[in-house]
């Protein structure tokens, strides 16, 4: 074989130039899948309850 032809099917075969679909769709699904998740544990009472008392404490700390 000639080296273009070499060449272009090495190119063929590692080239990758993005996602496939069904890529796409996985990284999609699992993108809102976490988002989901982490909404699930950020709006819980127990997060919700620790940055209140984090914001409550900034707001109310004296400075000097």
């Amino acid at each position: 074989m000639s080296r273009a032809i070499t060449r272009r099917a090495i190119l063929a075969v590692t080239g990758d130039d993005g996602m496939s679909t069904t890529e796409y769709a996985i990284g999609t699904l699992s993108a809102a899948a976490f988002a989901a998740l982490l909404y699930v544990i950020v709006s819980g009472d127990t997060v919700s309850g620790a940055l209140e008392d984090l914001f409550e404490r900034a707001l109310n700390t004296s400075v000097g």
